[in-house]
């Protein structure tokens, strides 16, 4: 046996490991374990980098949801209408006007022979004004002389053919026939006559016309002719106005009351007139009549203000501001000129609910107060009104309202 086991020995080399002993891992083996472990840490991390990245996703769709939620509510500041003041005037605009304006033409038509009152000049009533020469209304004048001279000679002859027939017819030496046929000449005759003065008259009125005087006391306000021009009769046509003249001493403005204020404004209420021209002066003036009727077309009613003006400060035609006091009782109501929204359909205002939705109604407005306006109907005092709504802002539109921030307090300087 021990030969053997030398003989073994000496074949091997080393003694053949016993069963007891521990088997070494191959090198392939290592490996294919190191890349189980490597495959599954990496596993591991795509795993955690997906649940992260879901995760993350997540969350910045719960923040763009909020995000957009937070910017899909509309803030906005709301006001309540005012009543308006029975105190308060309403200011309406208007020009002056002379108390009596009349642009003067030629009755007579001819040249222009001399004037004798130009732009600016106060004249007195019946004062002349200008000369015209009319050769065309003389020559008929004279032809209109002899041509009633003509008639008045066959006025007489009828005459007395008629009385001599009529004696004759008493001695039946003629027929009644006759005797009618010279009376309905004398007729005749006289109706010419009559025809002819009537002639004379006109023409001699006309050549009265050859003198333009002023209808009234007043001032030359225009002078449109100069000697040697062609004067045509009448203003329609070719007619040619000669001067305009206007009395300054007293004025009068006419103003178109909306409906609205027509009925609260009374014949002898005082009224204030101011020009911007003429800074810190008021001038007072008086309701003097009304047209007593509302205007279809523009729903005003026109009223006459008279206006002293003896010391002319005031220039006919100019352009004021007519203060008109209202009395009784109003429902008008002023709001803010930027609660407005001008839409196709006409004028709104955006009121929130109690619901907190917009409903968009439809307003009457008043008068252009500048930074506010007058609403005739539309609102009342309890609505909300948005101030400044945008463009976008529709009917049924959710908002929420937020108070408007309060002016901060002036800081006091150090000393």
């Amino acid at each position: 046996m021990s030969e053997k086991r030398h003989a073994v020995l000496g074949i091997h080399g080393a003694e053949a490991p016993s069963p007891a002993a521990g088997v070494r891992s191959s090198p392939r083996a290592d490996i294919r374990k190191r890349a189980r472990l490597i495959a599954g840490v990496i596993l591991v991390l795509l795993l955690l980098g997906a649940i992260a990245t879901v995760a993350l996703r997540l969350v910045h769709a719960r923040a763009l949801t909020a995000a957009t939620n937070e910017h899909a509510l509309l803030y906005v500041t709301t006001i309540n209408a005012k009543a308006a003041t029975s105190s308060q005037p309403v200011t309406l605009p208007g020009t002056l006007q002379g108390m009596i304006e009349s642009t003067l033409y030629a009755r007579s038509s001819g040249y222009v022979l001399r004037w004798y009152k130009d732009i600016g000049a106060n004249v007195a009533k019946g004062e002349l004004l200008a000369d015209i020469d009319t050769p065309e209304v003389d020559q008929q004048l004279s032809q209109a002389i002899a041509a009633r001279e003509q008639a008045a000679s066959s006025l007489d002859l009828a005459k007395t053919s008629a009385e001599r027939w009529e004696a004759l017819r008493k001695k039946d030496a003629v027929t009644q026939q006759e005797l009618n046929e010279r009376t309905s000449a004398y007729t005749q005759a006289q109706a010419n006559l009559a025809a002819a003065d009537a002639n004379v008259r006109r023409l001699q009125k006309l050549e009265g016309f050859k003198k333009v005087i002023a209808p009234f006391a007043g001032v030359v306000t225009r002078r449109s002719v100069d000697v040697g021009d062609l004067i045509d009769a009448g203003n329609g046509g070719a007619g040619r106005a000669l001067f305009s003249l206007a009395q300054i001493d007293q004025l009068r403005v006419y103003v178109y009351v909306p409906q609205a204020y027509a009925q609260r404004i009374q014949i002898g209420d005082q009224v204030d007139i101011t020009q911007s021209e003429m800074p810190g002066q008021t001038f007072h003036g008086k309701v003097v009549r009304t047209a007593g009727a509302i205007d279809a077309a523009t729903r005003t009613m026109q009223m006459e203000i008279n206006l002293p003006n003896q010391e002319h400060k005031l220039l006919a035609g100019a352009y004021v501001q007519v203060a008109l006091p209202l009395g009784g009782a109003s429902d008008v109501l002023i709001v803010p000129s930027n609660v407005i929204l001008f839409r196709p359909e006409g004028a709104r205002i955006a009121v929130v609910g109690g619901n907190g939705r917009i409903k968009l109604r439809p307003i009457v407005i008043g008068h252009d107060l500048g930074n506010s306006l007058e609403i005739l109907s539309g609102v009342s005092l309890a609505d909300k009104l948005v101030l400044n709504p945008p463009d976008s802002l529709a009917d049924n539109d959710a908002v929420t309202i937020v108070q408007p921030k309060a002016a901060a307090a002036p800081q006091k300087a150090k000393l």
